[in-house]
């Protein structure tokens, strides 16, 4: 640090140049001298205006300078009449600081020295540490987690159990000559609970739990990685049967020969240290199960995730309705709820959330409740929170004008009126013309339980609804009107015909799956491609024409809607289907359904909704 303030020091000194007494006189005379500083016989200035000097052969423009003089008797009369700052130091000024730092700086090193050996465990030469693994340990007792506190994943407790099983009483396998799985992977989008199933392990095994990510392996130091592996297991063998957790694994187990170094960069040689662990750590006083997590199992290595290291791969898919409502008992177990409050019905319109983002909804619920300082939370809270956190917050500053609204309710009643009188269309939920997030308005529909697949009529209906808000808008302004309102509404319309052409073999070109890698060349022809592009736009074309000739024979039910939103902003299904006089169809609004059977695939629908406009 010393040596450093004493580089920086002489580096802006010598910006200084030195000139003779004269030039400085000179200077001074032409009024270009802005301020000088004088020690004893060193007279250091800055000029108003930079000036050229040669100096060994090359011409600087500089605007400090220093020169020497041996009195200023006679020339103060001249500064003062210039308007020259002075300044004058008894003697002449050393950087006794800089030199007094440098000094202290190998003092500084040394009590540095012995800060890292205590941070690391006092003395011994903990400071060398550095390759002993950062997995956090937890004995039995302190792990009181088990699978009746991890709602839904059915599945995954059912495949985990064996574990525990085996972790209890190894003999009743072995005696048979089953090998129990070495490693267990844990897949599935995030929030899910992949975390929280092995801490459950765990604790249902009761056995020592050592947890680490696998971020923690990899340094910048070569063979720290590799080092720290080695001394996990080294821990665990000390412990067995135990249980050794490594979350989002993908951050040292991605394929190899793709890293810096051709191959023989610090995270393969982690992962190459890795895979020789796990190749047979079975000991004679137990065993050692794995146990990772992660949301991108493509990214791994191929060796990691044979049998022998990782035997069983585990999906925890997004929690399904049955799931979803004993997690939210769970939560709301934590809060005031209203005795209004349906957790059925909140479960039925959260498809697709997470546990995480069901425990945020709660969260996000009893924060508006008690903003509102409510008493409790109801079930308008719930919709509010629900709704923000799938489209964003109420835009309550956004300014428009009249007729931007106006067009906003036609747009969101053309959605709301083909979702109500289409037989295959999705059951409507909610509409509002209020501003959310990036859309103007918003129309809601929910799936009435964990759908596994959809129908062509179904997609084509859905189509039809993203298409029904422009048609609201030509009928109503005319084509020489149209806004850039249903761009989103556009977006989500051609995506859903281009699944239909290329992964559904919903088209004229039969049952064949067209597949184009991102950033990469697609595996068919121009010609097909072209055939593709066909396709797609005679299905959106079709659905446009459907949509417009629904919307035409039922303009005054448009008319009707599109008062009602003016008047009220935000529509239930129940209003729409008593104010258009339509008889409704299922929806979780207001029909209360037996819990469907659990299906053996997750859901693949989300809460959709049908923006105006961005």
């Amino acid at each position: 640090i010393g040596m450093a303030y004493l580089f920086w020091y002489n580096a802006v000194n010598r910006e200084r140049e030195g000139i003779p007494f004269t030039a400085f006189l000179t200077q001074v005379d032409g009024d270009n001298v802005k301020a000088v500083a004088v020690a004893d016989q060193l007279l250091q200035g800055e000029l108003r205006r930079p000036i050229a000097v040669q100096r060994d052969g090359r011409i600087r423009h500089i605007s400090y300078f220093e020169t020497n003089i041996v009195s200023l008797e006679g020339i103060w009369p001249k500064l003062y009449e210039h308007n020259v700052t002075v300044e004058v130091y008894p003697q002449d000024r050393q950087n006794w600081g800089g030199y007094l730092l440098l000094l202290l700086s190998p003092l500084l090193l040394l009590g540095l020295f012995f800060m890292m050996r205590q941070g690391q465990g006092g003395g011994g030469g903990k400071i060398f540490n550095i390759g002993k693994s950062k997995a956090k340990f937890f004995s039995p007792n302190t792990i009181k987690i088990k699978f009746k506190d991890v709602a839904g994943v059915h599945e995954a407790k059912e495949d985990l159990r064996d574990i525990v099983e085996f972790l209890k009483s190894p003999e009743k396998f072995k005696r048979l000559g089953a090998k129990i799985p070495r490693g267990v992977l844990l897949t599935g989008q995030p929030g899910n609970g992949k975390t929280m199933l092995a801490k459950a392990v765990a604790g249902e095994a009761s056995v020592p739990f050592f947890s680490v990510s696998g971020s923690d392996f990899v340094e910048v130091f070569v063979g720290v990685g590799a080092s720290r592996v080695r001394d996990l297991f080294a821990q665990a063998r000390r412990h067995t049967p135990c249980i050794i957790f490594i979350d989002e694994i993908d951050a040292v187990g991605r394929h190899r020969g793709a890293g810096v170094g051709g191959g023989n960069d610090e995270r393969e040689q982690t992962l190459n240290q890795l895979l020789s662990e796990m190749d047979g750590f079975t000991t004679e006083a137990g065993e050692i199960i794995v146990l990772a997590a992660t949301n991108r199992p493509d990214v791994l290595d191929t060796a990691l995730l044979r049998p022998g290291r990782f035997d069983r791969k585990v999906e925890v898919p997004y929690p399904d309705m049955v799931s979803r409502e004993q997690i939210l008992k769970i939560h709301t177990a934590k809060v005031k709820l209203s005795k209004t409050v349906n957790i059925n019905t909140v479960a039925r319109g959260t498809a697709r959330f997470s546990g995480a983002d069901l425990a945020n909804l709660v969260n996000e619920a009893a924060l508006l409740a008690s903003k509102n300082s409510k008493k409790s939370i109801e079930m308008d809270d719930f919709e509010s929170a629900r709704d923000k956190i799938l489209v964003g917050a109420e835009r309550k500053t956004l300014t428009r004008t009249q007729d931007e609204i106006r067009r906003t309710a036609y747009h969101e009643a053309g959605h709301t009126l083909v979702m109500a009188l289409h037989d295959e269309a999705q059951p409507l939920h909610k509409v509002t013309i209020l501003s959310r997030g990036g859309a103007l308005g918003i129309t809601w529909y929910l799936p009435e339980g964990d759908q596994v697949s959809k129908s062509e009529a179904e997609m084509l209906a859905e189509i039809q609804v993203c298409l029904g808000g422009r048609i609201a808008e030509e009928i109503i302004y005319g084509k020489e009107q149209r806004t850039t309102g249903a761009h989103s509404d556009f977006k989500g319309a051609t995506k859903i015909a281009r699944d239909m052409v290329m992964n559904y073999g919903m088209s004229e070109l039969g049952a064949v799956i067209f597949e184009a890698p991102q950033g990469q060349k697609p595996d068919y022809s121009e010609a097909t491609a072209q055939r593709i592009d066909e396709q797609i736009s005679k299905i959106v074309h079709n659905c446009y024409t459907d949509a417009q000739k629904l919307l035409n024979e039922n303009k005054d039910k448009l008319e009707t809607l599109t008062v009602e939103l003016l008047e009220k902003e935000t529509l239930e299904a129940r209003e729409v289907y008593t104010l258009l006089g339509l008889e409704p169809k299922a929806s979780v609004s207001f029909v209360k359904q037996q819990k469907p059977k659990v299906e053996d695939d997750p859901s693949e629908d989300e809460p959709k909704v049908a923006p105006a406009g961005a």
